[in-house]
């Protein structure tokens, strides 16, 4: 019933292993150097990746430095502006107390100086006003 030829058997198995011989050499061996390739980019783009992170954060160091050394400057301009507002804003004020108190002091001459004018013209007018007075206190 089933017979087995050795002929047919040694003849396979050199088929076969000439098959095996090809398939590696054409499809197996090009097949594993993709993998291992693509493997080696996907180790080196994570070591890219993992670098970049670090430098990343070296950046964000440098720039949070940069944003403190920027938010002291700006303090001081700050500081700066504001000493120079409260010292033109005294000077104005003391240039307004002055002229203020120039013209009080020109106000008071000028009061005094017309209430000297008054008393003048009252003692002017005295005689009539008691002349004027006794007539009246006379007719009553």
């Amino acid at each position: 019933m089933l017979d087995i030829i050795p002929e047919l058997l040694l003849v396979t198995g050199v088929v076969f292993l000439v098959l095996m011989f090809l398939l590696n050499k054409t499809l197996y061996k090009p097949l594993l150097d993709f993998m291992d390739n693509r493997d080696k980019s996907i180790a080196r783009d994570l070591e890219g990746a993992g670098k970049n992170s670090s430098d990343v954060l070296a950046y964000k160091n440098e720039a949070d430095k940069i944003i403190l050394t920027a938010k002291g400057e700006a303090g001081k301009i700050r500081e700066s502006a504001l000493m120079k507002a409260r010292e033109s804003a005294a000077k104005k004020v003391e240039e307004k107390k002055a002229q203020l108190e120039e013209e009080y002091n020109k106000f008071a001459k000028e009061l005094a100086n017309q209430r000297d004018e008054l008393k003048v013209a009252l003692l002017t007018k005295m005689p009539i006003l008691k002349d004027s007075i006794s007539t009246k206190l006379s007719k009553i």
